[in-house]
């Protein structure tokens, strides 16, 4: 059900107690589609929703058509229980809606400049790694800019250890090393991100920003935009802390990534 309408004690409405993915769909096929499916499986189990059956998640991605399209699909557990007490036996609700898209693709290209972000994650292990709806953090750090030149906001936790970028993963080349922060208390572990790890030797580090300033290549990425290298990194107040030139080390990622989204291989093609 696409647009029916929620009704006003449904649990993700009230609370955020549920789960959502965010899908690339070309031409009615899912990118990634087992790695959102496996995500959204661990995330059920964390939360203990009972997931719909797999024919019916199976059907959305089909519901795009010809094209390029976002699926995003949301599962509540449902209506029922007193205040923060669950129902005993709940009854998920889907809803789910494919919308046009259009990549950013010049960012491919021409890399992006980023921003830290003031607010500071809270740890939460029991939460950490999938996409369940309570977003606030993320939401009152986005509010934090309105320059359109900035695209994105890098979040640390509250020990200011890199976590994430607001709706991105965060990867960078160290003393040759690819890197990426450490999830297991915050954070949301992507699925483009999973996928890289399983092709690529992409090590895990409790580090804080000194890392980016060290690292000869940064990248925000997702399973919907791709990868975005970073040409600058400024401060909470605007302070730039560092730029890059955007090269053919930027596109060692990129190269690895898009195949699997079904972008160009080289960031000056065409998208």
């Amino acid at each position: 059900m696409a647009d029916e309408a929620v009704p006003f004690d449904d649990r993700g409405f009230a609370y955020g107690d549920g789960l959502f993915e965010t899908v690339l769909v070309r031409d009615g096929h899912p990118l990634l589609w087992d790695a959102h499916l496996r995500r959204l499986a661990r995330g059920a189990e964390r939360l203990e929703i009972p997931l719909p059956d797999t024919q019916t998640l199976a059907s959305l991605p089909g519901q795009a058509g010809a094209g390029l399209f976002v699926l995003k699909l949301l599962v509540t557990r449902g209506s029922g229980g007193r205040g923060y007490a669950s129902p005993d036996s709940p009854t998920p609700r889907l809803r789910w809606r494919c919308m046009p898209f259009t990549p950013q693709s010049a960012y491919w290209r021409d890399g992006v400049r980023v921003r830290l972000c003031r607010l500071r994650l809270g740890h939460q292990p029991l939460l950490a790694g999938i996409k369940h709806l309570n977003r606030l953090e993320n939401v009152m750090a986005r509010r934090e800019w309105c320059d359109p030149e900035v695209a994105e906001g890098v979040l640390c936790d509250q020990y200011d250890q890199l976590v994430e970028a607001t709706s991105m993963n965060l990867v960078w080349r160290r003393h040759g090393i690819l890197e990426t922060p450490d999830l297991t208390a915050c954070g949301v572990e992507g699925t483009l991100l999973t996928a890289l790890r399983e092709r690529l030797p992409i090590h895990t580090r409790a580090v804080g920003v000194e890392a980016l300033r060290e690292a000869d290549a940064v990248w925000v990425l997702n399973s919907v935009q791709g990868v975005w290298p970073l040409r600058q990194l400024d401060d909470a107040d605007g302070t730039c802390l560092k730029r890059w030139e955007v090269h053919t080390v930027h596109r060692h990622l990129q190269q690895h990534a898009h195949p699997l989204l079904g972008y160009p291989h080289d960031a000056f093609d065409e998208a």
